[in-house]
């Protein structure tokens, strides 16, 4: 049985024949437009107002819908900025366009050449002398109330979702300008860009599974990045006071609302500065950033607004968990008295996580909910940080810090530690305390390359980690990060 759609395919592909038929080539090398579809609108609003002629120019874009009555047809245009309506008086056009008219199907690519006017209703149009056929649809586009809803072809063909959702080129507009004013804050602020490997023979600098290839000149596996950090403080070492990179991470886990294996990070760091000086840089940069895009500090996620008016609050987070939990993390030497505790207060325990886990997993279930407006969470366990400085005052705290707001974690932050003995130390304690397999689950593994480049000698660092794609999130209103992600990573289809 021949089903709908290849009815429509036939339609279009005996169209496409037609305009070869009469020596019209549907597409064409290039095309040349004098305006774009805005420009061509405000050209026409100016000369109302100047009261000079009407000009005339010549326009493009994708036909999104059409309307024929009698020997006029009215044709909606859209191109990367914007819409305007093609006025098609048959009597007006030569052959060429003729053939043209008749052979046209919604989401075809067209060209016009005319002078402008308003029709009665006052839409700003083109007036058609000559059309231009500038690609043939063969493929038509999805029904305004049924497919364009659907989640899965939304995400899996975002080509398809761009065309039907002006909302979501926005979103990824706003995507573009949020990285383009991080990129201005750090370069305005003595902040080098550059790119470090994607491709690395250990997986280092986070506790988090790899994605796993190998490389054949080489003749061995190699892994993707799970993060920035360890080949940026190697620069710091060698001297620059202050690098970045916005970059894509891999990450062989879950997907989540909140996760994709391959998502953006920016990570950045200086020489000279701690993480006090890194909360400072966080807050302006993000109310910046808040401020270009609405005027204010303020942005609405949902059904709250979310305020980045600096200073934002400094949360202590022995005392915050505490006060939600009832336990305080010093009071616990050993993992099994933590999770004895854990036990007794409802939680189902992982006996294969370490401490450092265990306190991540109190965070999540009973802190980072509360976190609804953007603070700082502060000055973290030991076990939770194993490339951040010790607090002078308290051994087993470090100086480090999270970023939140909408309930997510957006930054994170270190001193970084510096002490190259200090650091094999607590990699080997890390590498001892997890049950997984090196380079196959969550965990470090020694990068010893790191460890000589300390030993040659590190500057006092801050270092920050924010996740551009959460942050996006936030400052766009979307509570899905594949809505932010422009192909986001999905199951294969069958």
């Amino acid at each position: 049985m021949t089903s709908r759609l290849d009815n429509i395919t036939r339609e279009r592909l005996e169209k496409l024949s037609r305009l070869k038929e009469q020596g019209i080539d549907a597409y064409p090398n290039t095309f040349h437009r004098s305006h774009s579809n805005i420009e061509a609108v405000k050209l026409l609003e100016e000369s109302e107002v100047a009261g000079t002629g009407l000009p005339e120019v010549t326009v493009a874009g994708r036909l999104i819908s059409r309307r024929d009555m009698g020997k006029i047809s009215f044709l909606d245009i859209r191109d990367g900025g914007g819409k305007i309506q093609f006025f098609c008086g048959k009597t007006n056009l030569d052959e060429p366009s003729l053939g043209i008219l008749e052979a046209l199907d919604i989401g075809d690519f067209i060209g016009a050449t005319g002078g402008l006017m308003r029709t009665r209703a006052g839409e700003p149009s083109v007036n058609v002398r000559q059309l231009h056929m500038l690609t043939k649809s063969l493929q038509p586009l999805p029904e305004k109330w049924h497919g364009l809803q659907d989640t899965e072809i939304r995400h899996r063909q975002r080509y398809i979702d761009l065309i039907a959702n002006p909302e979501v080129k926005d979103t990824f507009r706003t995507r573009s300008r949020i990285i383009s004013g991080i990129r201005r804050y750090l370069d305005t602020h003595d902040f080098l860009e550059v790119e470090t490997p994607v491709l690395q023979s250990l997986a280092c600098g986070a506790a988090a599974r790899p994605f796993i290839t190998h490389h054949n000149a080489l003749q061995q596996d190699m892994y993707l990045r799970i993060a920035l950090e360890l080949h940026l403080k190697r620069l710091i070492v060698g001297g620059f006071d202050g690098v970045y990179e916005i970059g894509r991470i891999f990450r062989n886990e879950g997907i989540s609302h909140k996760h994709n294996p391959e998502f953006t990070m920016l990570e950045c760091y200086k020489a000279y500065a701690d993480y006090r000086d890194i909360m400072v840089l966080v807050e302006e940069m993000v109310s910046g950033i808040v401020n270009e895009l609405t005027g204010t500090f303020k942005v609405t996620h949902g059904d709250r607004t979310l305020d980045f008016t600096p200073p934002w609050p400094r949360i202590d987070f022995r005392s915050i968990l505490f006060e939600k939990s009832g336990i305080d993390f010093l009071a616990y030497a050993d993992i099994d008295s933590l999770r004895q505790k854990m036990r007794m207060i409802g939680m189902d325990i992982d006996p294969k996580k370490d401490k450092g886990k265990l306190l991540d997993e109190l965070l999540s279930t009973y802190v980072e909910p509360s976190f609804d407006q953007p603070c700082f969470l502060v000055d973290y366990p030991i076990e939770m940080s194993p490339l951040a400085k010790m607090r002078p005052d308290e051994p087993r705290i470090v100086e480090r810090f999270e970023a939140f707001a909408g309930g997510m974690e957006i930054a994170n932050a270190f001193s970084e530690l510096n002490d190259p003995m200090e650091q094999e130390r607590r990699f080997a304690t890390q590498l001892k305390n997890t049950n997984c397999a090196p380079q196959v689950d969550d965990t470090e593994t020694i990068d010893e390359d790191f460890l000589t480049a300390l030993e040659y000698g590190m500057p006092p660092t801050g270092g920050l980690g924010v996740g551009i794609d959460r942050l996006i999130m936030l400052l766009t209103g979307n509570h899905s990060i594949r809505e932010v992600i422009l192909f986001p990573t999905l199951k294969e289809k069958e």
